[in-house]
């Protein structure tokens, strides 16, 4: 599986493709490298989540969006491992 052209957040791999996409960091300035619904005054806001519970939080949302189960597991074992905030815990 290929990776979204442009920026993505490193937690939960969805693009950032305009302002309100983008987290904010603790010092109230624009997070270049994550989502707003991840990430806000410079603190995930699942602090604490394991890579396989991301993936399966991400399955969920990918199945509640219309994709299949199946596919939805495939992208986010996929993608998120290779994401900057999981590859720490790897």
């Amino acid at each position: 599986m290929e990776f979204p052209k442009g920026p993505m957040c490193q937690s939960c791999g969805m693009p950032l493709t305009k302002d309100g996409d983008f987290g904010i960091n603790a010092d109230g300035g624009k997070s270049e490298e994550y989502y707003s619904h991840c990430f806000q005054n410079g603190k995930f806001l699942d602090e604490g989540i394991t890579l396989q519970e991301k993936i399966d939080k991400n399955m969920k949302f990918g199945t509640q969006m219309g994709m299949s189960e199946e596919m939805a597991k495939k992208m986010a074992e996929d993608i998120l491992p290779k994401l900057k905030r999981w590859q720490k815990t790897n």
